[in-house]
């Protein structure tokens, strides 16, 4: 039951803060976007080749954008209330039916690659604790100082080269086989082999940073009097280390965890690019050279209430973790 009271507590002081920034979040991009110049009719206008201004402006009448900024925005609001994200000029389709294709791809990707980023970060941080001052640290430091220092698209190029085109062991594009009507475990592996590439290529940097932040947590946390109580009572020392040590180095990691979960989705756009992965990453930047600002608005609206959400998890787990937090 406190637990649970520590949780509850968390999600709902969580909650209270989440929703100004929702909002002030939804305003700031739809006045950010304003400042781009050209809108969709230019674009449409050019792509057809012998637009009129007469039909330009007919263009922009039917999806309001010849109305002034602040009614725009006010009507923008309104949708949002009635939980429709607008109508793409470009794609002649609703925003959200559009989002919603592309957002299991994207929340594929990002999952994986933040999971791969805190198995493997995490343990190569607790190997390199556990081994501090040996050649295991060393070789697994120059690793992680490798691995950060390399841009995850360059690193995306060579896996594509060496796995793709010289071994053939992974497929370099796409969610899935092209014609392959497949289902149960083969359509399963299937994706997940498409999936390997791109995901490791988007969590090498967030390797490196989790190794780094697991060993200087574990070292600082080894130094507590309760570890040397534990180890003092006969317990094991790997259960030390994982119950005790390991526990409470993890509520730093998760802190950042949940930051990086944002810089993640960012960094979607090149990795999809790269792997022509078909999620939001991509569509955003059909968006932006298409000019269409409802599906951009769209995709930056779920792509923050995604790093709101992170945030709340993060605080429940921390509240999990560590007894000791309480309300503010």
């Amino acid at each position: 039951m406190p637990t649970l009271l520590r949780i509850g507590s968390a999600l709902r002081r969580t909650l209270w803060r989440a929703l100004p920034t929702a909002l002030g979040v939804i305003v700031f991009n739809f006045l950010l976007l304003q400042l781009v110049p050209g809108d969709a009719a230019d674009v449409l206008a050019g792509e057809s080749g012998s637009a009129t201004e007469q039909t330009m402006a007919l263009i922009r009448a039917r999806f309001g954008l010849d109305q002034p900024v602040l009614h725009q925005l006010l009507a923008y609001l309104g949708h949002l209330a009635r939980f429709d994200l607008g109508f793409s000029p470009r794609y002649n389709m609703p925003v959200a039916d559009l989002i919603l294709v592309r957002l299991p791809n994207t929340l594929l990707l990002t999952g994986a690659a933040l999971c791969i980023a805190l198995v493997l970060g995490v343990a190569c941080g607790a190997a390199m604790a556990a081994r501090v001052g040996t050649w295991v640290d060393r070789a697994l430091s120059l690793a992680a100082l490798l691995l950060y220092s390399v841009p995850g698209f360059w690193i995306g190029l060579m896996a594509i080269v060496l796995f793709s085109v010289h071994l053939g062991w992974l497929p370099s594009e796409g969610t899935g086989t092209i014609g392959a009507e497949l289902g149960g475990w083969a359509r399963l592996g299937d994706v997940a082999s498409h999936l390997v590439l791109p995901a490791l290529a988007m969590s090498t940097f967030f390797i490196a940073i989790y190794a780094r932040l697991t060993r200087a947590a574990m070292l600082e946390v080894q130094r507590q009097d309760f570890v040397r109580t534990a180890a003092a009572k006969g317990l094991h020392p790997l259960r030390v280390s994982v119950r005790h040590v390991l526990r409470n180095a993890l509520l730093p990691i998760t802190t950042v965890a949940g930051m990086h979960f944002g810089a993640l989705l960012g960094g979607t756009v090149v990795i999809e690019t790269v792997f022509s992965w078909p999620g939001l990453g991509r569509l955003a930047l059909e968006a932006v050279m298409a000019r269409d600002f409802s599906v951009l608005l769209g995709v930056l609206l779920l792509s923050s209430f995604l790093v709101v959400l992170a945030n709340v998890l993060v605080d429940l787990l921390q509240a999990w973790l560590d007894p000791r937090i309480k309300n503010a």
